[in-house]
């Protein structure tokens, strides 16, 4: 067995629209890569029209997971129903976690008419998926960043290199935003049993498959990581930016539908009859 992790899936992204037309790349989420647990979903957003983006996400509900959404261009404005208002510049984040129910809108704002970022669903598991919904607003400043050797990593959740990213997460997980230079190495350590996958959103990395040969995989495309023991890739010609997620499996059944996700059918239906009763939020 080998003493590093590899290379088991390399997974193109997913050119969609969600909310009321917002054009995105799905990145987790997708036929060909329905999740990696916990992690539910990935959209990627990066667009230069606003035509594309401006209508946002109207009011919609969510049950049972969390979500984060990181700002690199543009702006973000949110709302909910317990009564949270906040406003994602770039290199914002936000942590929400809907628990229960929690019914909210996400409306872009221009900044040079540029809007890029993400937006990851996290599981919970069963036994938290009715806690009450919280919110985590962070700004960037807050946002621990190390530079070691021609990679500068964002610290998100989690710890790297002696800093710990500032979200507070129900499930026990990394995330990281990388920038690596033009054929930079860079070696990160996943916890074992630990679920791995880096979304390349730009520039190209190689890594080792299970065979032992060298695979490109270029932005905007999802690598899957399987074993244990280290990750060593490295950054193509032009360098990469990527988004690390690491987490502990929860490895409960999965049961969703849209914006619910719980471990039953039963538990998914009666979310929808609160969402349509008005309960669900309350």
């Amino acid at each position: 067995m080998s003493d590093k992790r590899y290379l088991a899936l390399n997974v193109a992204g997913m050119a969609t629209s969600d909310g009321a037309g917002v054009a995105l790349t799905r990145m987790v989420g997708t036929q060909q890569l329905d999740m990696v647990d916990p992690f539910l979903m990935l959209d990627r957003m990066d667009n230069d029209d606003p035509d594309t983006y401006m209508a946002g996400f109207p009011n919609h509900p969510h049950q049972g997971f969390e979500t984060v959404t990181v700002m690199l261009e543009g702006q973000m404005r949110h709302q909910d129903s317990v009564g949270n208002d906040g406003l994602l510049a770039p290199g914002d984040i936000q942590w929400m976690t809907a628990g229960r129910g929690i019914i909210h809108s996400e409306m872009p704002e221009m900044i040079s008419g540029k809007l890029k970022g993400f937006q990851l669903w996290v599981n919970l598991p069963a036994a938290l998926k009715m806690i009450p919904p919280t919110y985590q607003d962070i700004p960037s400043a807050e946002v621990p960043i190390k530079d070691t050797g021609g990679a500068t990593v964002r610290v998100l959740a989690g710890t790297y290199d002696g800093a710990t990213g500032p979200a507070k997460a129900q499930t026990p997980i990394r995330i990281l935003d990388a920038r690596l230079e033009a054929e930079t190495a860079w070696t990160i350590t996943p916890v074992d049993g630990h679920n791995v996958f880096c979304c390349v959103y730009e520039g190209a990395i190689t890594a080792v498959d299970d065979q032992g040969a060298e695979r490109a995989v270029t932005a905007p495309a999802v690598a899957v990581f399987s074993g244990d023991g280290p990750i060593e890739i490295t950054a193509g010609a032009d360098g990469a930016e990527i988004l690390y997620c690491e987490g502990h499996p929860i490895n409960e059944p999965v049961a969703r539908y849209g914006p619910f996700v719980m471990n039953t059918r039963k538990e998914i239906e009666q979310a929808v009859r609160d969402y349509n009763d008005g309960t669900l939020a309350t």
